[in-house]
């Protein structure tokens, strides 16, 4: 029967969703590094595992950033056109320095041993506050010169922008002495507001290199079995001529860029280290280093490198570097994901609304698909007509499987059926909507994106359960287009499932709901013409149970 399969079908789609959590599992915090809100202040100068720190604060139209002033870190950073995720009455932190949870940019530099040139040296800068006046505000730390080196660190943030340009200024005063820039994103495990057996993405390192063009996830757990065992296993690429590494989690990232779309920006031309680890202080440090430059005795050499911290925004991503939208992780179903998020994109260009632009991409995805579920639909329908025939063959053959199996494939035969007919156009269709699931759970754009009156923000669950309930009415009403099953049991079963699958919507977002309602209404459409079409339903809506008349042959 087609809404049984339907249900099979939507059971399968949440059984792979299921088995990806088991098999690559969102990682816990551990018990050093509890969970915690993300919707706190902005950072203080607090005790920290890195220790306490002297805040300069930073302001821009996007951020609030709070630059460590004796290590010259980057140790906390607040998204001001972001809501935090469980409290929208403040802004959303992504890095962090409490002694709960820790998330910062660092940026050194090595000698040529690879020893921090940096670890006792104390900066300072001319003021402890900076806001935007203009289109950019820079912040210039200054340290004493120690071993003849004078340093400089200088921060550049720009108006509308989450791209934070590091510039170092070193000014040799002794003999000649190899310098190399590391730049790393460190992090506990901790996980974000907001993860759920439902509703969890990656959290964690990433690698992009277009040496392998590929997108690496070096995982959490990967790097603690290596750091137990003391080896270096895990896999991903250790030398790179471009691209980036970084940390990613639902919606946001934090990546230092080794080239951007600018002409001669790569850094890692001639080659960088990548290095993903676990630390002795059980923090996690993903990040590259620079083959190390001679600075002549009495020279000066400058090394930039530019941070991306904020929301996985695609249109944003292409345009700051070669494939950062990549960190908008679609996994393994990103062929299909993709085209479609690129396509939602443009209908919404188009409307200037979100919502309306996932009903609008529904009926697209519906009308392409429409052959194959006019298929699937139609041999269902077949099924059922001869389902009468087929309890008969049972009863018949209850004692002989052999015998009953040769009867079904003679009854498939005269009748000219497939039995199979009904369930691969499904499964051909199943990476669309899986593809379609994650395209919409990961929309970033969505986040505070109103639809209409009382979704007011398409990433949060609908706050009067309004679609999630319109979702349990729909699959209600799929059941009524459909006779019951044979096997009470199976009767029973599909009577609790729109039940079971509503209470589940209650906790998406709203953005989700809003696409399987509306594609549960055309699913309605569509099977109730084609029921209609094959005399399977009455002009008063009753759905028959038993062959229809015209299709029964004459007994002789």
């Amino acid at each position: 029967m087609d809404f049984k399969r339907m249900m099979w079908a939507m059971t399968l789609s949440l059984a792979i969703l299921m088995g990806w959590e088991y098999f690559f599992p969102t990682p816990k915090p551990q018990a050093q590094n509890a969970a915690t809100s993300t919707a706190t202040t902005t950072p203080t100068a607090v005790a920290s595992p890195l220790g306490s720190t002297t805040p300069i604060m930073v302001e821009t139209d996007t951020v609030k950033a709070v630059i460590d002033e004796k290590s010259g870190d980057l140790r906390g950073l607040t998204l001001l056109k972001y809501d935090a995720t469980e409290d929208k009455t403040k802004n959303f932190v992504l890095f962090d320095n409490s002694d709960k949870h820790t998330y910062i940019a660092q940026s050194d530099l090595l000698d040529a041993q690879g020893a921090s040139l940096l670890k006792d040296v104390q900066f300072s800068a001319a003021q402890k506050s900076y806001a935007l006046n203009g289109d950019k505000v820079e912040v210039r730390l200054t340290a004493p010169a120690k071993n003849g080196l004078q340093i400089n660190k200088i921060y550049t943030f720009t108006k509308g922008s989450y791209l934070v340009n590091v510039r170092f200024e070193v000014q040799n005063q002794g003999g000649v002495t190899k310098i190399a820039p590391a730049y790393n994103i460190v992090r506990d495990n901790h996980t974000p507001e907001g993860q759920g057996w439902f509703m969890a993405s990656y959290t964690g390192p990433v690698v992009y290199t277009p040496d392998v063009d590929a997108f690496q996830k070096v995982k959490f757990g990967d790097l603690d079995d290596d750091f137990t065992s003391g080896k270096d296993t895990v896999e991903y690429q250790r030398k790179a001529t471009g691209g980036y590494v970084g940390m990613i989690q639902h919606y946001f990232a934090a990546t230092w860029l080794a080239q951007t779309h600018e002409a001669q920006s790569n850094l890692c031309e001639a080659g960088c280290t990548v290095s993903v680890k676990k630390r002795a202080d059980n923090l996690y440090a993903a990040g590259f280093s620079l083959p190390a430059k001679d600075i002549a005795a009495g020279g000066m050499q400058t090394f930039s490198a530019n941070l991306y911290a904020g929301p996985q925004t695609t249109k944003v991503l292409n345009q700051v570097a070669p494939n950062l939208d990549l960190l908008k992780d679609y996994g393994r179903v990103h062929i299909f994901a993709a085209p479609l998020f690129w396509l939602l994109n443009k209908l919404h260009d188009f409307i200037g609304n979100w919502g309306w632009a996932i009903v609008v991409l529904t009926l697209i995805v519906k009308a392409v698909l429409y052959p194959l579920n006019d298929k699937a639909y139609k041999s269902m329908a077949k099924m059922r007509t001869v389902a009468p025939k087929m309890e008969a063959l049972k009863k018949q053959y209850a004692n002989d499987q052999m015998g009953m199996q040769q009867a079904m494939m003679k009854l498939y035969r005269d009748e000219q059926i497939n039995p199979l007919g009904g369930c691969l156009p499904m499964l051909l269709q199943m990476p669309i909507f899986i593809g379609l699931y994650w395209m919409i759970f990961l929309s970033v754009e969505l986040r505070q994106a109103p639809w209409l009156g009382w979704i007011s923000d398409l990433s949060r669950s609908d706050p009067f359960y309004i679609l999630p309930l319109l979702m349990a009415a729909t699959m209600w009403f799929q059941t009524k287009l459909s006779p019951p099953p044979s096997d009470p049991m199976q009767a029973q079963m599909m009577k609790i499932m729109p039940l079971m699958f509503s209470i589940m919507f209650f906790f998406f977002p709203a953005g989700l709901v809003l696409y399987y309602v509306v594609n549960n209404l055309l699913t309605i459409a569509q099977q109730w013409y084609i029921n209609r079409k094959l005399n399977l339903v009455t002009s008063n809506g009753v759905v028959l149970d038993k062959e229809p008349v015209g299709n029964k042959k004459k007994k002789k």
